[in-house]
């Protein structure tokens, strides 16, 4: 997964932010195409948009690593990696200890 600069998307009557771009591979033939998912996602991860993207011709030859393809799909949909998507980690509130009275 990729963040990406922020996007507005409508979703259900409201206006929301889409940063993180998630992308993979759901059907390749060999020697000729591939197929890539999308999904469009807000910081809480919730999906906003998706879709298939297919590569195939000069772009599917030239295609020899991920690098590649996230730029291939970046570039259709018009969009602009800022870098590599980090899952946060979760905060967790100092727990309180209590002194055992023996």
């Amino acid at each position: 997964m990729k963040t990406i600069e922020s996007i507005p998307m409508w979703d259900k009557g409201q206006s929301k932010e889409a940063t993180i771009l998630n992308a993979y591979a759901i059907n390749v033939s060999l020697n000729n195409s591939a197929t890539f998912w999308y999904g469009l996602m807000s910081e809480s991860m919730e999906l906003l948009a998706q879709g298939n993207l297919v590569m195939d011709g000069k772009d599917y030859q030239l295609w020899d690593a991920d690098d590649f393809a996230w730029e291939f799909i970046v570039k259709k949909l018009s969009l602009v990696i800022v870098g590599d998507y980090v899952k946060p980690e979760p905060i967790f509130a100092n727990p309180v200890i209590e002194n055992k009275i023996i």
